[in-house]
């Protein structure tokens, strides 16, 4: 097993941090022991352990490792150990600082051998996307006036979320009452000719 071990990994554990090593090492033992048919490489500056993909990776840093299974969002993770990254589909074990931060080998195995399962179903991870995106709070007094002209409304609602926002946030945003009523009307009259808020830049 010893001799499938990655010249190039085994120089990236040896160049980091002495904390570090034997997390790293600790990793690597344990990726192995779950999958003897692993194949180590470097991607992005980092171990990756690969068997019908990336199954996961490991990374040190100044003060602490992070390790990552690449297919997080398709796991059970019956412990709540994992934090999913953003809109990828990792789920990272971060901030480790000593091998005592790890979980214990069993769970460890346990998720791994979950991980390995992923890769050889073929699952399909897509990268997250936000699906939450917040309906756009519209105060009635923007939308009255709004109302008032035709061609301003059809043009409103024919926006698209972000234009709306433009002229909505260009509002609500003013300080005065008396600036707010200044750029609502010129908003309804931008409106009823067709612009955008930023017409002017286009």
């Amino acid at each position: 097993m010893a001799n499938k071990y990655s010249p190039k990994v085994d120089a990236y554990i040896a160049k980091s941090q002495d904390f570090a090593q034997p997390i790293l090492n600790k990793i690597r033992e344990l990726v192995w022991g779950a999958c003897p048919d692993v194949e180590e490489t470097i991607k992005w500056g980092a171990p990756h352990f690969e068997y019908k993909g990336v199954i996961c990776s490991m990374m040190s840093f100044k003060q602490h490792c992070n390790f990552s299974f690449w297919k997080g969002t398709a796991m059970k993770d019956p412990h709540k150990l994992l934090t999913i990254m953003g809109k990828t589909s990792f789920g990272l074990l971060k901030k480790l600082k000593d091998v005592e931060d790890l979980p214990s080998d069993k769970i460890m195995l346990e998720y791994l051998a979950e991980a390995i399962q992923i890769n050889e179903s073929g699952v399909k991870v897509p990268l997250q996307t936000k699906t939450d995106k917040k309906e756009l709070a519209i105060p009635e007094y923007f939308m009255n006036a709004v109302k008032t002209d035709v061609k301003a409304l059809a043009t409103f609602e024919g926006f698209s979320y972000s234009n709306k926002k433009e002229y909505v946030e260009w509002v609500t945003e003013a300080k005065l009452e008396e600036t707010r009523e200044k750029r609502l009307a010129t908003s309804v009259e931008w409106l009823a000719e067709g612009k955008p808020k930023n017409w002017k830049y286009i």
